[in-house]
């Protein structure tokens, strides 16, 4: 959320990928804070566990920067959102891992 200071907004910096922790699961940080977020509205396929992950790992190189879209918080504190890209090419990933054959896409909301 931006923080006002007499009329002025602070600029919101993107959150970075630290590591790609299992095929829908991301260590996020943001300057002071890291944060596991699993990414939502789809499900890795059984068995394309090893590809999804290697599929992430392609796309998220360390330091990639992301745009996070909360949708909920596990009772172990894992933030489940929709992840995109900053960049033209990678997108939304829980689209690019359904496309890729690799998940199925789950509702949202």
């Amino acid at each position: 959320m931006p923080a006002f200071f007499l009329g002025w907004v602070a600029p919101v910096s993107a959150a970075e990928v630290l590591q790609v922790s299992g095929p829908d699961l991301l260590l996020i940080g943001d300057r002071n804070r890291t944060s596991m977020v699993r990414l939502g509205c789809m499900a890795v396929t059984p068995g394309s566990e090893a590809a999804a992950q290697a599929w992430l790992r392609l796309r998220l190189p360390r330091r990639s920067r992301v745009n996070l879209r909360p949708l909920a918080e596990t009772d172990n504190e894992i933030l489940v959102a929709r992840v995109s890209g900053l960049d033209r090419e990678t997108g939304d990933l829980a689209d690019g891992l359904v496309a890729a054959g690799l998940a199925s896409p789950l509702p949202c909301g």
